[in-house]
This record gives C-alpha cells, sequence and structure tokens, in this order.
C-alpha cells in the first residue's frame, strides 16, 4: 500500500503542475479544483460496481474499472484537499 500511496502522491503533484505550472496554486484555480466532481452518470455506475463487489460478481474489467475509479477519486480528493489549503491560507481577493 505504501507504494500506492506514493504514486497517488505523484500523480497528484503531476497534476497540479499541469493545472498551474510554474507556481504555486492561486485562489481562483483552488476555487476550479473545487468544482470539479464526478459526473451523475458515473456515480451511477461507481454504485453498480460497488453493489456488484458487495455480492462477489465483479468481472475482471469491471474490477480494473473499478480501481481506476477508485484511483481518480483519491486523486480528485488530494488535489481538493490542497485547494481547501490555499483558500485557507490566502486573501478572498484572487
Amino acid at each position: 500500500m505504501k507504494t500506492a500511496t506514493r504514486s497517488l502522491e505523484m500523480e497528484t503533484e503531476i497534476w497540479l503542475r499541469i493545472l498551474h505550472p510554474d507556481r504555486e496554486l492561486t485562489p481562483k484555480v483552488a476555487r476550479a479544483l473545487l468544482g470539479l466532481a464526478f459526473s451523475p452518470p458515473e456515480i451511477a455506475r461507481m454504485g453498480e460496481l460497488s453493489a456488484k463487489a458487495r455480492a462477489g460478481n465483479l468481472t475482471p474489467e469491471e474490477d480494473e474499472q473499478m480501481d481506476d475509479i477508485e484511483r481518480a477519486g483519491a486523486i480528485l480528493s488530494t488535489l481538493k484537499s490542497k485547494a481547501r489549503q490555499v483558500l485557507k491560507l490566502s486573501p478572498q481577493k484572487s
């Protein structure tokens, strides 16, 4: 799990550089990050996959899809956490 956590941290840092290269996150970018979310169809699919996983009925492809969704969710969660930190530390004018 330590390697998976490190990999997520690295991916998050890469996304931060893509979203705002060469600078710290600005409040404007932080607010935009907080607005990101899975779409309603994606949320519904997550529910379907979770139910199948609990029942032990996931196909290998669905298991891989679930892993991908969980990874994306973890990265999104970390990005939002960093965004909240920026907004907490910065004045509201930017």
